[in-house]
């Protein structure tokens, strides 16, 4: 039924309900139920339809989120998800991972009134789920076939994002990836309690049906020089993510039983999606039964921490070197973590993994808070005198990562990159020092999250585009 907007003043702030910890601590499906319709419509009439809209404009993909919040309560599901879909590729996965509390919800005027912020990511979901459900979500058909061919390196959500908006242009489009499925990152980094893979495969087969090719297991500068996909298509686009993890540096740090955080949540996805996996298999990769420490702050490490509950480890302790507030991954993981029986050992960091054949602990140091760094956050420095140890059977270092060395990947020396080995692009033609080639998303900006993959791909695929129509109008003239 149609409600009126503005009803934060008589309405709770409600988020979907979760399965209770001991539940869902015991498999990877996801946590959250959906929203009942009675239940979305009404959280989405709590909006305040702000004239400056603060949630949109702290999107990385300027969602309409006011429009589409007014809709969902009007119970125009259809026009609902025309208007989400409209700025988004994947709006059912967004609203699943996207850190909402540091987005659009935590620039809500309710949030910073104290009304408690409207729950826009668990809407957007619900709007997606309903749109698949009624049949509305399509293939990308395009109006009028193009000549002309795209090849995208990399099917993650960058890569994906501009293969869907290529496609709708008409253009011819391949995608490849050097892993065994489609969906990069959405698929083997992130946790099926997350974001459950089916979600993915979903949207992928959708992809597919609308024309796209999905090439797998394909390495560019093993299988496919750069060189070769370059004389097959009219243009392509660098994709790839980055998969390098930061390593610890510290002593101990090559010891058996320490581990890359990408390596362990990847075997953990490939059991989930029923792949036999021997370094799962034989222990190496497996949290069961052991005393598991990782190190980091982010939304890694937070995937780690849950993912090892899951597999039956006996202990998680999560270290970071700086407190609760300046942790860089999303509070709602964290709160999340906390419930699932994780503990946090704040404004600590390692000084040595210590073991005899394999680790057996982390010899740390209590931090405190000093001056700020060159970002404007404080910089965490060592009390002298405050080493303590923690046991481990297994470490993770979840430090982040940094892109792999590109230009010998790829066998292209002429491929620039920036001094912290990102890809090279223009920020307005997305095109790297060689002609014809674009590289978007993670490769470009560093590590970062799903949504803005999404708005490099999709601002790439407009770049593309320009490029292939200039060149088909300098060849007529």
């Amino acid at each position: 039924m149609p409600r009126k907007m503005l009803q934060f003043t008589h309405l709770h702030q409600s988020q979907p309900d979760k399965r209770s910890a001991p539940e869902r601590g015991a498999d990877f499906a996801e946590i959250s139920l959906p929203f009942a319709a009675e239940q979305a419509g009404e959280q989405a009439s709590r909006c305040e339809q702000c004239g400056i809209p603060f949630c949109q404009i702290h999107c990385p993909l300027a969602n309409n989120i006011p429009d589409w919040l007014m809709l969902v309560a009007q119970g125009r599901m259809e026009e609902a998800y025309a208007v989400s879909s409209a700025t988004n590729t994947f709006p059912e996965i967004c609203g699943r991972i996207c850190p909402q509390d540091r987005l659009c919800e935590g620039s809500c005027v309710l949030e910073q009134s104290k009304h408690g912020t409207v729950t826009i990511g668990a809407v957007e979901k619900h709007i997606t789920e309903h749109a698949f459900a009624q049949g509305w979500v399509k293939p990308p058909r395009p109006g009028r076939e193009l000549a002309a061919s795209v090849g995208i390196v990399g099917g993650g959500p960058g890569g994906l994002a501009a293969a869907e908006a290529l496609r709708r242009k008409g253009y011819q489009v391949t995608v490849y990836d050097r892993h065994d499925r489609m969906g990069g990152l959405m698929i083997y980094g992130i946790p099926g309690f997350k974001l459950d893979k089916a979600v993915v495969e979903r949207r992928t087969r959708l992809l597919a049906e609308g024309g796209i090719k999905l090439v797998p297991s394909v390495t560019i500068g093993r299988d496919l020089t750069l060189a070769e996909l370059r004389a097959r298509h009219d243009s392509v686009l660098l994709a790839t993510g980055v998969y390098k993890g930061r390593a610890l540096d510290c002593p101990g740090a090559a010891l058996p039983g320490v581990v890359p955080a990408l390596d362990y949540l990847i075997v953990s996805n490939r059991v989930g999606l029923g792949d036999a996996v021997p370094a799962f298999d034989d222990g190496s990769l497996n949290a069961a039964g052991k005393a598991v420490v990782v190190i980091g702050g982010g939304d890694t490490a937070m995937d780690c921490v849950r993912t090892a509950i899951r597999q039956g480890a006996t202990s998680v302790k999560c270290l970071y070197r700086r407190d609760r507030a300046n942790m860089p991954g999303s509070q709602r993981e964290v709160a999340h973590a906390e419930e699932e029986d994780v503990a946090f050992v704040w404004m600590a960091a390692p000084l040595e993994l210590t073991g005899t054949g394999r680790v057996e602990g982390v010899r740390a140091v209590r931090m405190h808070l000093g001056v700020p760094d060159a970002t404007g956050r404080q910089a965490p420095v060592p009390i002298e005198g405050s080493e303590f140890e923690l046991g481990a059977d297994m470490v993770i270092a979840a430090l982040g990562f940094d892109p792999e060395d590109m230009p010998a990947l790829f066998g292209e020396p002429g491929l620039a990159v920036s001094r912290w080995g990102t890809i090279e692009a223009d920020p307005v033609s997305c095109m790297t020092s060689l002609d014809g080639v674009f590289a978007a998303g993670d490769i470009v900006r560093g590590a970062s999250l799903v949504v803005w993959a999404i708005k490099d791909g999709r601002d790439a695929a407009e770049a593309m585009d320009r490029y292939m129509q200039g060149k088909a109008r300098q060849a007529a003239e």
